[in-house]
Protein backbone atom coordinates (compact mmCIF):
# COMPACT_ATOMS: atom_id res chain seq x y z
CA UNK A 1 0.00 0.00 0.00
CA UNK A 2 1.38 3.56 -0.35
CA UNK A 3 2.27 5.88 1.96
CA UNK A 4 -0.47 7.87 3.48
CA UNK A 5 0.16 10.94 1.79
CA UNK A 6 2.26 9.86 -1.06
CA UNK A 7 2.08 11.75 -4.57
CA UNK A 8 1.43 10.51 -7.71
CA UNK A 9 1.17 11.64 -11.52
CA UNK A 10 1.33 14.94 -10.21
CA UNK A 11 3.96 17.98 -10.46
CA UNK A 12 3.32 19.19 -6.54
CA UNK A 13 6.03 20.15 -4.06
CA UNK A 14 3.43 19.56 -1.05
CA UNK A 15 5.52 17.66 1.20
CA UNK A 16 4.03 14.99 3.67
CA UNK A 17 3.45 15.91 7.40
CA UNK A 18 6.34 14.12 9.17
CA UNK A 19 6.48 15.90 12.32
CA UNK A 20 9.75 15.15 14.20
CA UNK A 21 8.71 15.77 17.91
CA UNK A 22 12.01 17.02 19.39
CA UNK A 23 11.86 19.86 16.78
CA UNK A 24 8.26 20.52 16.88
CA UNK A 25 8.29 20.98 20.86
CA UNK A 26 11.29 23.31 20.20
CA UNK A 27 9.18 25.21 17.27
CA UNK A 28 6.32 25.64 19.22
CA UNK A 29 8.70 27.17 22.19
CA UNK A 30 10.23 29.53 19.73
CA UNK A 31 6.30 30.24 18.67
CA UNK A 32 5.95 31.05 22.28
CA UNK A 33 8.74 33.51 22.61
CA UNK A 34 7.88 35.43 18.75
CA UNK A 35 4.32 35.88 20.65
CA UNK A 36 5.71 37.18 24.55
CA UNK A 37 8.62 39.83 22.21
CA UNK A 38 5.15 40.85 20.17
CA UNK A 39 5.85 38.94 17.12
CA UNK A 40 2.52 37.52 17.50
CA UNK A 41 1.03 40.65 18.64
CA UNK A 42 0.69 44.24 17.35
CA UNK A 43 3.45 46.20 18.05
CA UNK A 44 2.95 49.82 20.39
CA UNK A 45 4.09 51.62 17.29
CA UNK A 46 1.92 49.61 14.94
CA UNK A 47 -0.92 50.91 17.67
CA UNK A 48 0.34 54.48 17.06
CA UNK A 49 -0.08 54.01 13.72
CA UNK A 50 -3.35 52.47 13.81
CA UNK A 51 -4.80 55.36 15.72
CA UNK A 52 -3.62 58.11 12.87
CA UNK A 53 -5.46 56.12 10.48
CA UNK A 54 -2.93 56.49 7.54
CA UNK A 55 -2.06 53.55 5.15
CA UNK A 56 1.76 52.84 6.06
CA UNK A 57 2.47 50.79 2.57
CA UNK A 58 -0.57 50.78 -0.54
CA UNK A 59 1.33 47.28 -1.35
CA UNK A 60 0.91 43.99 -0.72
CA UNK A 61 1.12 40.40 -2.87
CA UNK A 62 -1.48 38.04 -2.53
CA UNK A 63 -1.36 34.58 -3.86
CA UNK A 64 -4.34 32.13 -4.80
CA UNK A 65 -4.84 28.97 -6.08
CA UNK A 66 -7.40 28.63 -8.85
CA UNK A 67 -10.54 28.00 -6.97
CA UNK A 68 -14.15 29.37 -7.16
CA UNK A 69 -13.12 30.09 -3.50
CA UNK A 70 -11.00 32.69 -4.75
CA UNK A 71 -13.07 34.72 -6.20
CA UNK A 72 -13.26 37.62 -3.56
CA UNK A 73 -9.53 38.17 -4.20
CA UNK A 74 -10.02 38.45 -7.85
CA UNK A 75 -13.39 40.17 -7.44
CA UNK A 76 -11.36 42.76 -5.30
CA UNK A 77 -9.32 43.35 -7.65
CA UNK A 78 -10.85 43.29 -10.84
CA UNK A 79 -13.87 45.57 -9.70
CA UNK A 80 -11.59 48.29 -7.57
CA UNK A 81 -12.40 47.51 -4.28
CA UNK A 82 -8.65 47.43 -3.31
CA UNK A 83 -8.06 50.59 -5.01
CA UNK A 84 -11.26 52.46 -3.24
CA UNK A 85 -9.64 51.73 0.31
CA UNK A 86 -5.99 53.32 -0.91
CA UNK A 87 -4.70 50.03 -1.27
CA UNK A 88 -3.59 50.68 -5.12
CA UNK A 89 -0.84 48.71 -5.50
CA UNK A 90 -2.21 45.13 -4.46
CA UNK A 91 -0.91 42.00 -6.21
CA UNK A 92 -2.65 38.74 -6.79
CA UNK A 93 -0.50 36.16 -7.84
CA UNK A 94 -1.42 32.56 -8.67
CA UNK A 95 0.32 30.12 -7.06
CA UNK A 96 0.85 26.15 -8.45
CA UNK A 97 -0.24 24.31 -5.22
CA UNK A 98 -0.63 24.85 -1.74
CA UNK A 99 2.80 23.78 -1.14
CA UNK A 100 4.59 26.95 -3.17
CA UNK A 101 1.75 29.00 -1.20
CA UNK A 102 2.93 28.00 2.06
CA UNK A 103 6.94 28.18 0.81
CA UNK A 104 6.04 31.59 -0.42
CA UNK A 105 4.72 32.76 2.89
CA UNK A 106 7.25 31.19 4.27
CA UNK A 107 9.56 33.17 2.27
CA UNK A 108 7.54 36.76 2.63
CA UNK A 109 7.79 39.34 -0.55
CA UNK A 110 11.04 40.87 0.73
CA UNK A 111 12.45 37.63 -0.23
CA UNK A 112 10.30 37.37 -3.77
CA UNK A 113 7.64 35.45 -1.70
CA UNK A 114 4.16 36.65 -0.97
CA UNK A 115 2.48 38.41 2.32
CA UNK A 116 -0.84 36.88 2.68
CA UNK A 117 -3.04 34.42 0.86
CA UNK A 118 -6.11 32.67 0.03
CA UNK A 119 -5.77 29.68 1.91
CA UNK A 120 -7.14 26.52 3.53
CA UNK A 121 -7.94 26.91 7.09
CA UNK A 122 -5.69 24.94 8.80
CA UNK A 123 -2.65 25.81 7.10
CA UNK A 124 -2.21 29.01 9.15
CA UNK A 125 -1.60 26.99 12.13
CA UNK A 126 0.45 24.25 10.76
CA UNK A 127 2.95 27.09 9.25
CA UNK A 128 2.32 29.19 12.88
CA UNK A 129 3.51 25.85 14.66
CA UNK A 130 6.02 24.80 12.47
CA UNK A 131 4.45 21.82 11.70
CA UNK A 132 4.28 22.25 7.83
CA UNK A 133 7.76 24.08 7.49
CA UNK A 134 11.10 23.05 7.25
CA UNK A 135 12.86 22.09 9.81
CA UNK A 136 9.52 22.55 11.96
CA UNK A 137 10.69 26.48 11.99
CA UNK A 138 7.82 28.20 13.01
CA UNK A 139 6.14 31.31 10.56
CA UNK A 140 4.28 33.93 12.87
CA UNK A 141 0.84 34.14 10.44
CA UNK A 142 -2.46 35.85 11.12
CA UNK A 143 -5.97 34.63 10.34
CA UNK A 144 -8.25 37.78 9.33
CA UNK A 145 -10.98 36.03 7.90
CA UNK A 146 -12.65 33.64 6.55
CA UNK A 147 -13.40 33.73 3.01
CA UNK A 148 -16.19 30.88 2.06
CA UNK A 149 -18.60 29.10 3.52
CA UNK A 150 -18.82 24.96 2.03
CA UNK A 151 -18.78 24.91 -1.59
CA UNK A 152 -16.29 20.96 -1.79
CA UNK A 153 -17.46 18.38 -3.32
CA UNK A 154 -15.93 14.99 -2.94
CA UNK A 155 -16.00 12.94 -6.67
CA UNK A 156 -15.98 9.73 -8.13
CA UNK A 157 -14.68 7.90 -11.00
CA UNK A 158 -17.08 6.74 -13.77
CA UNK A 159 -15.97 3.15 -12.86
CA UNK A 160 -18.37 3.31 -9.72
CA UNK A 161 -21.46 4.94 -12.27
CA UNK A 162 -23.48 1.68 -11.48
CA UNK A 163 -22.91 2.66 -7.54
CA UNK A 164 -24.09 5.91 -7.14
CA UNK A 165 -22.09 6.86 -4.30
CA UNK A 166 -23.21 9.40 -1.86
CA UNK A 167 -23.25 10.01 1.27
CA UNK A 168 -23.31 6.33 2.60
CA UNK A 169 -19.96 4.38 1.12
CA UNK A 170 -21.29 1.22 2.39
CA UNK A 171 -20.85 -0.18 -1.35
CA UNK A 172 -17.99 1.77 -2.49
CA UNK A 173 -16.47 0.13 0.39
CA UNK A 174 -17.08 -2.98 -1.02
CA UNK A 175 -16.10 -1.96 -4.52
CA UNK A 176 -12.34 -0.87 -3.50
CA UNK A 177 -11.93 -3.32 -1.34
CA UNK A 178 -12.06 -6.00 -4.16
CA UNK A 179 -10.14 -3.53 -5.98
CA UNK A 180 -7.55 -3.69 -4.02
CA UNK A 181 -7.78 -7.45 -3.53
CA UNK A 182 -7.32 -8.20 -7.48
CA UNK A 183 -3.82 -6.41 -6.58
CA UNK A 184 -4.95 -2.83 -8.25
CA UNK A 185 -4.10 0.52 -6.08
CA UNK A 186 -6.96 2.46 -4.78
CA UNK A 187 -6.32 5.83 -4.23
CA UNK A 188 -8.27 8.92 -2.71
CA UNK A 189 -6.89 12.70 -3.87
CA UNK A 190 -6.84 15.91 -1.55
CA UNK A 191 -4.81 19.34 -2.11
CA UNK A 192 -2.86 19.56 0.99
CA UNK A 193 -2.10 17.12 3.77
CA UNK A 194 -3.49 18.19 6.96
CA UNK A 195 -6.10 20.73 5.00
CA UNK A 196 -9.83 21.36 4.34
CA UNK A 197 -9.71 18.60 1.70
CA UNK A 198 -8.11 16.20 3.32
CA UNK A 199 -10.45 16.72 6.07
CA UNK A 200 -13.70 16.24 4.55
CA UNK A 201 -12.27 13.38 2.38
CA UNK A 202 -11.71 11.37 5.85
CA UNK A 203 -14.42 12.14 7.71
CA UNK A 204 -16.74 10.79 4.86
CA UNK A 205 -14.62 7.96 4.33
CA UNK A 206 -14.73 7.36 8.04
CA UNK A 207 -17.98 7.95 8.39
CA UNK A 208 -18.75 4.77 6.31
CA UNK A 209 -16.43 2.49 8.19
CA UNK A 210 -13.36 2.87 5.27
CA UNK A 211 -10.08 4.18 7.54
CA UNK A 212 -7.88 6.64 4.78
CA UNK A 213 -5.00 5.03 6.43
CA UNK A 214 -5.62 1.64 5.70
CA UNK A 215 -8.22 0.74 3.36
CA UNK A 216 -7.13 3.08 0.34
CA UNK A 217 -4.25 5.32 -0.02
CA UNK A 218 -4.55 9.67 0.18
CA UNK A 219 -2.60 10.82 -2.08
CA UNK A 220 -1.79 14.76 -2.64
CA UNK A 221 -3.10 16.55 -5.91
CA UNK A 222 -2.69 20.19 -6.89
CA UNK A 223 -5.93 21.34 -7.51
CA UNK A 224 -6.00 21.91 -11.33
CA UNK A 225 -4.47 18.29 -11.62
CA UNK A 226 -7.62 16.64 -10.15
CA UNK A 227 -9.17 15.88 -13.80
CA UNK A 228 -6.24 15.32 -15.49
CA UNK A 229 -5.40 12.53 -12.99
CA UNK A 230 -8.89 11.05 -12.95
CA UNK A 231 -8.86 10.80 -16.76
CA UNK A 232 -5.74 8.69 -16.58
CA UNK A 233 -7.01 6.47 -13.48
CA UNK A 234 -5.14 7.57 -11.17
CA UNK A 235 -7.22 7.82 -8.57
CA UNK A 236 -10.77 6.68 -7.41
CA UNK A 237 -12.13 9.57 -5.70
CA UNK A 238 -11.00 12.92 -5.03
CA UNK A 239 -11.96 16.14 -2.83
CA UNK A 240 -11.51 19.95 -4.12
CA UNK A 241 -13.55 23.13 -4.62
CA UNK A 242 -14.78 23.85 -8.43
CA UNK A 243 -14.62 24.16 -11.47
CA UNK A 244 -13.04 21.17 -11.13
CA UNK A 245 -16.13 18.68 -10.27
CA UNK A 246 -17.83 20.42 -12.15
CA UNK A 247 -15.43 20.02 -15.28
CA UNK A 248 -15.24 16.62 -14.27
CA UNK A 249 -19.05 15.45 -15.26
CA UNK A 250 -18.66 17.91 -18.10
CA UNK A 251 -15.93 16.09 -19.37
CA UNK A 252 -17.88 12.57 -19.07
CA UNK A 253 -14.65 11.31 -16.62
CA UNK A 254 -17.09 10.95 -12.75
CA UNK A 255 -19.63 12.55 -11.15
CA UNK A 256 -20.11 14.02 -7.43
CA UNK A 257 -20.88 11.87 -4.49
CA UNK A 258 -21.78 15.34 -2.36
CA UNK A 259 -21.16 18.55 -1.52
CA UNK A 260 -19.43 18.92 1.73
CA UNK A 261 -22.08 21.05 3.18
CA UNK A 262 -23.92 17.93 3.47
CA UNK A 263 -21.30 16.78 5.30
CA UNK A 264 -21.31 19.77 7.40
CA UNK A 265 -23.86 22.27 6.73
CA UNK A 266 -22.09 25.76 6.19
CA UNK A 267 -18.26 24.52 7.12
CA UNK A 268 -15.98 26.46 7.08
CA UNK A 269 -13.32 26.40 4.47
CA UNK A 270 -11.09 29.13 3.23
CA UNK A 271 -9.17 31.91 5.08
CA UNK A 272 -7.74 34.78 4.23
CA UNK A 273 -4.48 34.66 6.38
CA UNK A 274 -1.24 36.89 6.28
CA UNK A 275 2.34 36.81 7.92
CA UNK A 276 2.09 38.29 11.39
CA UNK A 277 4.92 40.84 10.22
CA UNK A 278 3.24 42.54 7.86
CA UNK A 279 0.20 43.02 9.77
CA UNK A 280 1.99 44.07 12.91
CA UNK A 281 3.55 46.82 11.00
CA UNK A 282 1.00 47.53 8.47
CA UNK A 283 -2.42 47.76 10.73
CA UNK A 284 -4.38 50.44 8.88
CA UNK A 285 -3.26 48.77 5.72
CA UNK A 286 -4.39 45.27 6.75
CA UNK A 287 -8.03 46.69 8.20
CA UNK A 288 -8.03 48.21 4.31
CA UNK A 289 -7.21 44.79 2.83
CA UNK A 290 -10.02 43.39 4.75
CA UNK A 291 -12.55 45.65 4.04
CA UNK A 292 -12.00 45.24 0.17
CA UNK A 293 -12.27 41.86 0.97
CA UNK A 294 -15.18 42.25 2.75
CA UNK A 295 -16.88 44.17 0.04
CA UNK A 296 -15.79 41.67 -2.37
CA UNK A 297 -17.26 38.79 -0.25
CA UNK A 298 -20.55 41.05 -0.50
CA UNK A 299 -20.51 41.05 -4.06
CA UNK A 300 -19.77 37.48 -4.96
CA UNK A 301 -22.91 36.83 -2.66
CA UNK A 302 -25.38 38.59 -4.79
CA UNK A 303 -27.61 36.30 -6.85
CA UNK A 304 -27.33 39.36 -9.49
CA UNK A 305 -23.39 39.06 -9.90
CA UNK A 306 -23.02 35.56 -10.52
CA UNK A 307 -22.50 35.58 -14.15
CA UNK A 308 -19.72 38.51 -13.66
CA UNK A 309 -18.39 36.54 -11.24
CA UNK A 310 -17.76 32.98 -13.15
CA UNK A 311 -16.80 35.03 -16.05
CA UNK A 312 -13.94 36.70 -14.26
CA UNK A 313 -13.43 33.72 -12.39
CA UNK A 314 -12.90 31.60 -16.28
CA UNK A 315 -10.37 34.44 -17.31
CA UNK A 316 -6.70 33.17 -18.00
CA UNK A 317 -4.93 35.07 -15.06
CA UNK A 318 -7.58 33.71 -12.57
CA UNK A 319 -8.62 30.05 -12.87
CA UNK A 320 -8.65 29.50 -16.97
CA UNK A 321 -11.38 27.33 -17.36
CA UNK A 322 -14.78 27.34 -18.98
CA UNK A 323 -17.24 29.74 -18.64
CA UNK A 324 -19.58 26.67 -18.94
CA UNK A 325 -17.54 24.59 -16.16
CA UNK A 326 -17.84 27.32 -13.56
CA UNK A 327 -21.58 29.31 -14.19
CA UNK A 328 -23.67 26.39 -12.69
CA UNK A 329 -22.50 25.87 -9.26
CA UNK A 330 -21.69 29.61 -9.34
CA UNK A 331 -25.39 29.85 -9.19
CA UNK A 332 -25.80 27.58 -6.69
CA UNK A 333 -27.43 24.85 -9.07
CA UNK A 334 -25.94 21.12 -9.05
CA UNK A 335 -25.92 18.42 -11.26
CA UNK A 336 -24.35 15.87 -9.79
CA UNK A 337 -24.08 13.25 -12.82
CA UNK A 338 -26.02 10.59 -11.62
CA UNK A 339 -29.57 12.27 -12.80
CA UNK A 340 -29.71 13.69 -9.27
CA UNK A 341 -29.92 17.46 -9.92
CA UNK A 342 -30.71 19.95 -7.49
CA UNK A 343 -31.35 23.71 -8.01
CA UNK A 344 -30.82 26.70 -5.40
CA UNK A 345 -28.80 24.43 -3.81
CA UNK A 346 -28.82 24.70 0.42
CA UNK A 347 -25.25 23.30 0.80
CA UNK A 348 -23.92 25.59 -2.40
CA UNK A 349 -20.90 28.01 -1.36
CA UNK A 350 -21.63 31.12 0.94
CA UNK A 351 -19.17 34.29 0.20
CA UNK A 352 -21.24 36.29 3.07
CA UNK A 353 -24.36 35.12 4.01
CA UNK A 354 -24.42 33.29 7.35
CA UNK A 355 -21.72 35.36 8.75
CA UNK A 356 -19.55 33.63 6.37
CA UNK A 357 -16.79 36.27 6.77
CA UNK A 358 -15.79 36.28 10.16
CA UNK A 359 -13.39 33.88 11.27
CA UNK A 360 -15.44 31.91 14.25
CA UNK A 361 -12.45 30.71 16.58
CA UNK A 362 -14.69 26.88 17.22
CA UNK A 363 -14.16 26.46 13.59
CA UNK A 364 -10.30 26.64 14.03
CA UNK A 365 -10.36 24.11 16.74
CA UNK A 366 -12.31 21.90 14.83
CA UNK A 367 -9.51 21.99 12.15
CA UNK A 368 -7.25 21.15 14.70
CA UNK A 369 -9.07 18.70 16.91
CA UNK A 370 -9.02 16.53 13.34
CA UNK A 371 -5.68 16.96 12.56
CA UNK A 372 -4.71 15.54 16.16
CA UNK A 373 -7.19 12.84 15.14
CA UNK A 374 -5.15 11.62 11.88
CA UNK A 375 -1.83 12.04 13.86
CA UNK A 376 -0.77 15.46 12.08
CA UNK A 377 -0.48 17.26 15.63
CA UNK A 378 0.37 15.75 18.84
CA UNK A 379 -2.29 14.86 20.99
CA UNK A 380 -1.19 16.92 23.54
CA UNK A 381 -0.98 20.18 21.29
CA UNK A 382 -2.01 23.29 23.23
CA UNK A 383 -4.92 24.41 20.21
CA UNK A 384 -6.52 27.36 22.88
CA UNK A 385 -3.28 29.08 22.86
CA UNK A 386 -2.20 28.98 19.22
CA UNK A 387 -6.21 29.95 17.98
CA UNK A 388 -5.89 32.78 20.28
CA UNK A 389 -2.38 33.92 18.83
CA UNK A 390 -3.33 32.65 14.95
CA UNK A 391 -6.80 34.00 14.89
CA UNK A 392 -7.29 37.91 15.27
CA UNK A 393 -11.15 37.99 14.98
CA UNK A 394 -10.48 41.27 16.98
CA UNK A 395 -8.79 43.11 13.68
CA UNK A 396 -11.86 41.69 11.80
CA UNK A 397 -14.52 43.64 14.22
CA UNK A 398 -12.16 46.73 13.82
CA UNK A 399 -12.48 46.41 10.19
CA UNK A 400 -16.24 45.76 10.44
CA UNK A 401 -17.21 48.51 12.11
CA UNK A 402 -15.20 50.87 10.06
CA UNK A 403 -17.01 49.55 7.12
CA UNK A 404 -20.04 50.32 8.97
CA UNK A 405 -21.02 46.49 8.76
CA UNK A 406 -24.76 45.93 10.22
CA UNK A 407 -24.24 44.73 13.75
CA UNK A 408 -26.99 41.78 12.89
CA UNK A 409 -24.09 40.44 10.45
CA UNK A 410 -21.31 40.82 13.01
CA UNK A 411 -21.61 37.55 15.89
CA UNK A 412 -21.70 38.47 19.45
CA UNK A 413 -19.19 35.35 20.37
CA UNK A 414 -16.16 33.72 18.67
CA UNK A 415 -17.91 30.30 18.78
CA UNK A 416 -21.14 29.55 16.72
CA UNK A 417 -21.58 26.44 19.30
CA UNK A 418 -22.31 23.09 18.55
CA UNK A 419 -21.84 21.84 15.23
CA UNK A 420 -23.33 18.76 13.99
CA UNK A 421 -22.36 16.60 11.30
CA UNK A 422 -24.10 13.89 8.77
CA UNK A 423 -23.55 10.74 10.87
CA UNK A 424 -24.77 12.48 13.88
CA UNK A 425 -21.60 13.16 15.07
CA UNK A 426 -21.60 16.56 17.65
CA UNK A 427 -18.44 19.02 17.77
CA UNK A 428 -18.73 21.11 21.09
CA UNK A 429 -16.18 23.70 21.05
CA UNK A 430 -16.12 23.58 25.02
CA UNK A 431 -15.45 19.86 24.85
CA UNK A 432 -13.35 18.81 22.20
CA UNK A 433 -11.87 15.76 23.79
CA UNK A 434 -14.94 14.29 23.89
CA UNK A 435 -15.99 14.59 20.36
CA UNK A 436 -12.70 13.31 19.73
CA UNK A 437 -13.17 10.13 21.72
CA UNK A 438 -16.44 9.03 20.17
CA UNK A 439 -15.03 8.63 16.61
CA UNK A 440 -14.17 5.20 16.06
CA UNK A 441 -11.85 5.68 13.22
CA UNK A 442 -8.57 7.65 14.34
CA UNK A 443 -4.86 7.66 14.66
CA UNK A 444 -4.41 9.16 18.12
Amino acid sequence: MKAKNSTLNTTTDVQPLNVDRRKFVGGMAALAGAASLGGFLPLVSSKAQAASGKLETTSAKLGFIALTDAAPLFVALEKGFFAKHGMKDVEVLKQSSWGTTRDNLVLGSQRNGIDGAHILTPMPYLIASGAMTANNVPTPMYILARLNLSGQCISVGREYSDLKVGLDTQEFAQAIAAKRASGQAVNAAMTFPGGTHDMWMRYWLAAGGIDPDQNISTIVVPPPQMVANMRVGSMDTFCVCEPWNQQLINQGIGYTANTTGELWHNHPEKAFAMRADYVDANPNSTKALIMAIMEAQMFCEQPENKKEIAEICSRRRWIHAPYADIIDRMEGNFDYGTGKVVENHPSQMRYWKDSTSYPYKSHDLWFLTENKRWGYLPKDFDSKTIIDQVNREDIWREAAATLGIDKSDIPETTSRGLETFFDGKVFDPENPDAYLNSLAIKRV
